[in-house]
């Protein structure tokens, strides 16, 4: 069974705006912490804030959430100014990386808590929570207690007790932060099925590059209280729009100054990702529309899945190259020290902002 919530995108329309950001600033003393941040949150998406810690990300959420409030600019929910609301009187719910669930209550009464304080009759509170608690396929977990269940279980509930409420916009302040690896990995794809079922607007902060690639609509990439980039993960890794961004978002390697123009025939820093490189011997000759530089394998790392290469180049500079173990995998390291080639498509370059 699955929560009924009002906002959700319409096929074939036009999506309306969940949240409208204008001139959103604010300072901590002599710190401009978010600089004239202007961002349109559609209905019904999944957009995620992500930076480095003091990029601004998590005040941004903050203040839309009403627990900051701006030096300047507007904040608008579904076309109402609500700048000067109160946290309480938004239509909106956060989850926090704290779960912060009630130890001496059922994971059941802990869902129902917020409809309780709502003054929600009982039939209907006992009934949401049971809707919200299989929303997250914890159905069968009501009676358990918060200590009987495992962190991403916890999650889970937390998540269940802001959906139950109904609100037109959930924030998520590094949620999964807390989790070991496999597990963060696992709640990522469930915190994804669990926004497009609800159909709700989802913001999510995070400073983890593969979190935000993996379960965005679009990535909102902040750096010094602005927003260097926004798009989809697709246009954000494949065209980075300023050096930062290449760097920030995956790996990414930079070629510029002499040695841009040395093995592009052309100024100013371009992108090229490690994985787009192909390390090939000294002599091969690249196809039509393909870059070829010469230089020298400096470092060999494997990595299960891949192997790394770092190549020191002919021209200046090193640049990083990533092979996939899609075969038998064989042990490289004797490429230490050894002359080749590092090969791409021209297409795969790109170029960046300084």
């Amino acid at each position: 069974m699955r929560i009924v919530i009002q906002g959700v995108k319409h096929a074939m329309s036009e999506p309306s705006v969940a949240i409208r950001l204008r001139g959103l600033t604010r300072r901590f003393g002599d710190v401009l912490a978010v600089n004239g941040v202007d961002l349109d949150v559609l209905d019904g998406e999944f957009l995620t804030l992500l930076g480095p810690s003091g990029s601004g990300k998590t005040t941004v959420l903050r203040m839309i959430a009403g627990f900051e409030r701006p030096d300047d600019g507007t904040i608008e929910l579904a076309g109402v100014d609500v700048t000067r609301v109160p946290p309480y009187a938004r239509d909106v719910n956060t989850v926090f990386q704290d779960y912060a669930l009630f130890p001496h209550m059922s994971v059941q009464k802990n869902v129902e808590y917020g409809l309780k304080v709502k003054k929600v009759p009982s039939a209907e509170r006992v009934q949401r929570a049971k809707e919200a608690l299989e929303s997250v396929r914890l159905g069968a977990y009501g009676d358990r207690a918060p200590s009987q269940l495992s962190g991403g279980q916890r999650q889970r509930v937390a998540l269940a007790r802001a959906l139950v409420n109904r609100p037109k916009v959930l924030l998520l302040d590094e949620p999964l932060g807390a989790l070991d690896l496999k597990l963060r990995e696992q709640m990522q794809v469930e915190l994804k099925e669990s926004q497009r079922g609800v159909g709700i607007t989802f913001v999510f902060v995070t400073h983890d590059q593969d979190e935000a690639l993996t379960m965005s609509d679009r990535i909102a990439v902040f750096n010094e209280g602005n927003i260097a980039q926004l798009g989809t993960p697709t246009e954000v890794y494949e065209h980075p729009a300023t050096s930062f961004v290449a760097g920030f978002v995956g790996t990414s390697n930079l070629l510029e100054g002499a040695a841009a123009e040395a093995v592009l025939g052309r100024p100013g820093t371009w992108s090229v990702r490690p994985e787009k490189i192909r390390v090939v011997a000294a002599d091969a000759l690249p196809n039509d529309g393909e870059h070829a530089v010469p230089g020298t394998v400096r470092e060999v790392v494997y990595v299960g899945m891949s192997t790394r290469f770092v190549v020191d180049l002919a021209v200046g500079g090193s640049l990083m190259a990533v092979q996939q173990n899609s075969e038998m995998s064989t042990d490289l390291s004797h490429l230490r020290g050894q002359q080749v080639q590092l090969v791409w498509d021209a297409r795969h370059e790109y170029k960046v902002a300084d």
